[in-house]
């Protein structure tokens, strides 16, 4: 069984698995933003779908870990020039247009307020961000935190793979983890808690959802499973043979956890609190053992295709940087067919933001990534399958 980092340059191969589970996690996030434009009876599955980011730090960190660790296998070690400059053709392109878009076309904009230009164009908006004011555009937040992985990792490996030991590596990954537990306590005794319930919401996400240096778990465990994967072949075959059991696990954990989190924005209680402290962990654990379905040899995850999920996929980081837009776009052009949380909303917004999804990704993310492998003299035979090999942020 080979993921999508083990297959070939030039193959067309991919997981199902690694299909939905990306699928999932952009559904998950536009459902999330849109909970005030579509039907009232779903609320309850709408305002679980902030998970999704969670999800795709995840699948980032294991597609990054591989493509770093991956070298090693061989003897040889990743260059770091190669490695930044492919992240800057994949990312920075779509990226940047969608932000000349907020700052020149004001309609553009699905809030009033949005932080300065250099926050974006340095990447430091989720750590800067007044969010009582400036939510325009806030969801690049996790792209911010994924660009500053990206950024450490790799000086990481090699700084570790020097004198290489899996017992030293797994000790720095769950010290990260623990000081992440440990930040975010002190931030909910220290800071949170005094503010009380009335000015919670905005202190929150300013001071533990947004930051980098509260939100490493997810991308901690996906890199997890691709040291697993990578250096410990017995105990990765043995853990891929129970899919089935990963999905069962994996889904508990992350209910566990979700009712864990699930005041933590409006609550100073002792759950709120363990939610912060605990929550991240384990929901990221949860979601890796549903990356560990995907990639194992009898998941139900890695063996059926769900309709639509490959068309997600490969749109998914277009989806994630317009959505929001869009949506806005449609109230303000369309609000005929916009009032009233009605399926017809529904439709407007699944049309609207596919089709502006699309455009970026044939029109800009696409050739971009083209360009980078014809410079790096690679043969894609399928351009669109070495999506699956990138991270969706």
């Amino acid at each position: 069984m080979t993921s999508a980092n083990d297959t070939p340059q030039g193959s067309s191969a991919r997981l199902p698995g690694l299909d939905t589970l990306r699928a999932l996690a952009i559904l998950l996030v536009m459902l999330f933003h849109f909970r005030d434009l579509l039907p009232e009876r779903f609320d309850s599955v709408y305002r679980l779908g902030w998970m999704g980011v969670d999800l795709f730090f995840v699948l980032s960190g294991y597609l990054i870990g591989s493509q770093l660790l991956k070298p090693y296998r061989s003897g040889t070690k990743p260059s770091l020039r190669d490695f930044y400059r492919r992240r800057a053709f994949r990312i920075l392109p779509a990226y940047l247009v969608v932000v000349c878009l907020y700052f020149i076309w004001p309609h553009w904009r699905e809030a009033d307020g949005i932080s300065p230009l250099w926050q974006f164009l340095t990447f430091t908006e989720n750590l800067l961000i007044d969010y009582s004011r400036n939510q325009a555009f806030s969801h690049a937040w996790s792209l911010c935190v994924e660009e500053h992985f990206y950024l450490v990792l790799p000086l990481l490996v090699l700084l570790l793979m020097r004198r290489p030991s899996f017992r030293k590596t797994i000790t720095v990954l769950l010290f990260v983890a623990a000081a992440g537990m440990a930040l975010r306590g002190y931030i909910f005794f220290h800071i949170l808690r005094p503010l009380g319930h009335d000015n919670l919401f905005p202190a929150y996400f300013e001071d533990v959802y947004y930051p980098t240096y509260t939100r490493l778990d997810g991308l901690l465990v996906g890199v997890s499973i691709a040291l697993l994967k990578m250096f410990r072949p017995v105990a990765w075959t043995h853990l891929a043979r129970r899919g089935h059991s990963a999905v069962a696990i994996g889904c508990s954990l992350v209910a566990t956890a979700l009712w864990l989190m699930n005041h933590r924005t409006q609550s100073v209680s002792s759950i709120a609190a363990w939610g912060d402290v605990v929550g991240f962990p384990l929901l990221s654990l949860g979601l890796g053992l549903l990356a560990v379905s995907a990639l194992s040899s009898n998941g139900w995850l890695s063996r059926f295709h769900v309709p639509g999920a490959k068309l997600l996929a490969t749109l998914a980081f277009s989806l994630y940087l317009t959505h929001k837009e869009i949506a806005h776009l449609d109230q303000l052009y369309l609000p005929s067919l916009m009032k009233g949380r009605g399926m017809e909303a529904v439709l407007m917004i699944a049309v609207t933001c596919l089709a502006a999804g699309a455009l970026l990704y044939l029109c800009i993310e696409r050739p971009f990534m083209q360009l980078r492998d014809q410079l790096d003299h690679i043969h894609i035979r399928e351009a669109d399958a070495q999506v699956m090999n990138e991270p969706a942020l």
